[in-house]
């Protein structure tokens, strides 16, 4: 038979109960308690708590039998089953590591990073691509800075270093 109610609780539960449901942060939390304190202290039956937290008679017997079978331990959510991070300890490492060598002595046609060539590269060397903003978090987080890439303007005219010397003597006077 299902309880309709929690039996008699100890004057040390019932404090343990009321702990919990005024110093809680988390609000279905503190909702649980007082399903459990309404049943104890007032003697309400399932459908009556149910109408005052406006929750489903089934949600308040599972969370009373909850309470019965772990105590107030019970109350708190259980961790559920969810999709493991993207970013490991292994990809960080790399992540570091490729960042800490120039691109051009890993093979590649280029020789500054960009987030962009970074979540390229690492999508390569792993197989998990990563978007830019969450290469930027992860790079921020290990404290290292991206340099940015200096442009310079050079040709292979050998007249051109004098050339560029006279202009900018011209630009300073």
């Amino acid at each position: 038979m299902k309880p309709t109610y929690v039996p008699p609780l100890t004057e040390q539960q019932l404090a343990e109960l009321d702990e919990v449901y005024r110093t809680t942060k988390v609000p279905r939390v503190r909702t649980r308690a007082q399903m459990l304190l309404l049943s104890a202290e007032k003697g309400l039956k399932v459908g009556e708590i149910a109408g005052i937290v406006r929750e489903s008679e089934a949600t308040v017997l599972r969370w009373l039998k909850r309470y019965l079978a772990e105590g107030v331990d019970g109350l708190q959510d259980t961790p559920r089953p969810g999709r493991g991070r993207a970013v490991t300890d292994a990809y960080r490492e790399g992540l570091t590591a490729a960042v800490r060598r120039r691109p051009r002595s890993l093979g590649l046609a280029f020789s500054t990073w960009t987030l962009q060539r970074l979540v390229d590269y690492m999508a390569e060397e792993t197989g998990i691509r990563i978007s830019t903003e969450t290469i930027r978090r992860t790079l921020k987080d290990a404290d290292v800075v991206l340099s940015r890439p200096r442009h310079t303007i050079s040709s292979p005219d050998p007249e051109y270093q004098v050339i560029r010397r006279r202009s900018k003597t011209l630009a300073i006077t």
